[in-house]
């Protein structure tokens, strides 16, 4: 089995300035996909960019419905969505990578899909699953 928390991957995503699609991050600052997505932003240096349901703008950034919608770069796909739905936004950012630039996906915690970690790692992502940027970050010293 892979290891889906590589410290040496999640060093490296974490301190490479890049665009990250935050999948699930809406407007909702009472939402985790909010903390985290101000997070990433603020702390860690990263673009936002919200893709959601309703396509809405947030903090600050204009947002888009799924990733085929975006129009410029992705490094990573952050996935705030439920471990039933996630395979569907991992086969997306599958699909996309080559268009957005996509290096990796990020299964949040108890974001948990082992088929769809390992089709991304078969097409040549990284992954990190169950785990959050902002528990991580600080154990890394970050």
């Amino acid at each position: 089995m892979t290891n889906w928390q590589d410290a040496g991957v999640i060093r490296r995503l974490l301190t490479t300035p890049a665009p990250w699609a935050v999948v699930g991050l809406s407007a909702n600052a009472e939402r985790t996909a909010y903390r985290i997505g101000r997070y990433l932003r603020d702390h860690l240096g990263m673009t936002i960019v919200p893709v959601n349901l309703r396509g809405e703008a947030t903090l600050g950034e204009p947002g888009y419905f799924r990733l085929a919608d975006v129009p410029g770069s992705i490094a990573v796909v952050d996935c705030f969505v439920n471990s039933q739905r996630v395979g569907a936004v991992v086969d997306d950012a599958i699909a996309e990578k080559d268009r957005l630039g996509i290096r990796a996906v990020w299964l949040q915690l108890g974001v948990i899909d082992h088929d769809a970690a390992r089709r991304a790692h078969a097409a040549g992502l990284d992954v990190v699953m169950d785990t959050c940027p902002a528990m991580e970050a600080p154990a890394l010293g970050l």
